[in-house]
């Protein structure tokens, strides 16, 4: 009850403000040291994943089960690295993009199989594709090159933080080397963020906080929480805010209709409603998946974000949640129409939520429980139930 008081207040405290978030006055400082392994998922997270799936233990075997089966566990995979990856506009054209994004997804899941396993072979195959990509790329170009770097960022630090920290057999000459690609070539695409689409800049942060975790940069850190204080409230809407939503200082958004347009033309707004939810669950899901990370992440360095996002997460999940379960779309919301899926993008977010801190939310739940286990999106959510189903730690 008390975190739950904390959390109400923190949104009141922000609905006194003007309209555009500012960052002053927040009660959190950076970590006076990071803790390892450290990107979303701790050491103690990844103890209680590998009992249970040991113990046989459901959901979580089950989910084993599924990423062992997938392609990302193969351990006969050739990692495709590029010096200069380009992608457009939906991945339009796709040079060395989708090859990016799922050798980072094999990495990840190599050393989830790893931990789980103990089998040093999928420690050395993880190893064996981040040492391609680190000694290969320089670059990403066109328009799509900064969600493009997020997102194979945001999966990268995760794969490396559980081999630096838990395997031991990873050369120091290399792990300086991965250090390098992340510092040069994937963080200056993300740092700034991007004035432009919410779930953009959301990704943006979830990679900057993993990377600034690697590189135990406090600055980066401190860089990608003051992104996140000012895109969560700009992209998920509570009535607490006002008659409008809230946007980002220099957004250029000062009008009404500059601001409903921006929502997709959606001039009513409820308590969930999200910047993209009009454009698609999709994309919506790809902008929650990223709160979702970017809070467990600050969680586990021992600042804890949740609670300053908790009303706007659980809400955003709920609102999406009941829809997509078939509550029929009323004719004020989006038209009365709904596109797509939020794809499996519930379990860190509802884990947090409802198990850790109590939060009714029936509707994620339902979805949540109906979606298990919970794949990937090949792009940078994977196997969260295995990681995150009812995990305490």
């Amino acid at each position: 009850m008390l975190r739950r008081a904390l959390a109400g207040a923190a949104v009141l405290a922000t609905a006194l403000g003007l309209l555009p978030l500012t960052t002053a006055g927040t009660a959190h400082a950076a970590p006076a040291a990071f803790t390892h392994p450290g990107v979303l998922l701790s050491a103690g997270q990844l103890d209680f994943v590998r009992t249970k799936v040991q113990a046989g233990a459901q959901p979580w075997k089950a989910a084993y089960d599924q990423m062992h089966a997938s392609k990302y566990a193969s351990l006969t995979r050739t990692p495709k690295p590029r010096a200069v990856v380009e992608c457009g506009s939906y991945s339009n054209p796709n040079i060395g993009c989708t090859d990016e994004r799922e050798d980072a997804i094999a990495a990840y899941t190599l050393a989830l199989e790893w931990y789980v396993t103990r089998d040093a072979r999928y420690a050395e195959k993880a190893i064996q594709i981040m040492d391609a990509w680190s000694g290969t790329i320089t670059d990403h170009t066109n328009s799509n090159a900064p969600l493009q770097a997020a997102w194979s960022a945001s999966v990268w630090p995760r794969a490396a933080e559980i081999i630096r920290y838990t395997y031991g057999a990873w050369a120091s000459d290399k792990v300086t080397r991965f250090a390098t690609m992340l510092r040069t070539v994937y963080l200056p695409e993300v740092a700034n963020g991007s004035r432009s689409n919410g779930n953009w800049e959301l990704s943006m942060v979830e990679a900057s906080i993993g990377i600034a975790v690697f590189l135990n940069d406090r600055a980066a850190y401190d860089r990608a929480v003051a992104l996140f204080r000012n895109r969560v409230p700009a992209y998920v809407y509570l009535t607490t805010d006002g008659p409008l939503p809230r946007t980002v200082p220099g957004s250029g958004l000062d009008t009404r209709d500059e601001i409903v347009g921006y929502w997709q033309g959606q001039s009513t707004f409820v308590d969930g409603l999200t910047q993209e939810t009009c454009r698609d669950l999709t994309h919506t899901g790809y902008g929650l998946s990223a709160i979702s990370h970017v809070a467990e992440t600050s969680r586990i360095q021992g600042q804890d974000l949740y609670p300053e996002v908790a009303d706007r997460l659980r809400h955003a999940l709920g609102l999406q949640a009941k829809y997509q379960l078939g509550t029929p779309v009323p004719s004020w919301l989006c038209g009365g129409t709904l596109e797509q899926s939020l794809g499996p993008v519930t379990e860190v977010g509802y884990n947090a939520l409802h198990d850790r801190l109590g939060y009714g939310m029936t509707n994620t739940q339902l979805l949540t429980e109906r979606q298990r286990p919970a794949g990937t999106n090949n792009l940078f959510t994977a196997w969260e139930t295995l990681t995150h189903a009812g995990n305490p730690a």
